[in-house]
């Protein structure tokens, strides 16, 4: 008798916890928008579609290149903080808050989202 009863409550939890959707990850809605030299020269425009929040995003086309990026656009619904530094690391850093748009002199090589 017990081990039906605790075969059905393993069951009963087994088709429970399957029938509940995963919570996604927070991220930031929108699109984070900067620009960086490519291989060629030209200046290129590179984005970050629904970043996740509170986790430090590295530039891509920065890593391992002398050049940050820079004319950052933060056109999502979270503040975004961009970092001179690789790793969200450094004191010079800049808060954009949602809907930011920035010169064309701001230089940076990480951003994190909150």
């Amino acid at each position: 008798m017990r081990m039906r009863s605790t075969l059905a409550a393993a069951l009963g939890a087994l088709l429970l916890s399957v029938a509940l959707p995963a919570s996604p990850a927070a991220a930031a809605d929108g699109e984070f928008v900067y620009t960086y030299v490519g291989l060629n020269g030209l200046n290129l425009r590179g984005t970050l579609p629904d970043p996740d929040s509170n986790v430090c995003i590295d530039i891509p086309e920065t890593v391992g290149s002398n050049l940050p990026a820079f004319a950052p656009r933060n056109f999502t619904d979270s503040t975004a903080t961009v970092f001179l530094d690789a790793n969200c690391n450094g004191d010079v850093f800049y808060v954009m808050p949602p809907g930011k748009r920035l010169g064309d002199r701001l230089r940076f090589r990480s951003v994190v989202f909150s």
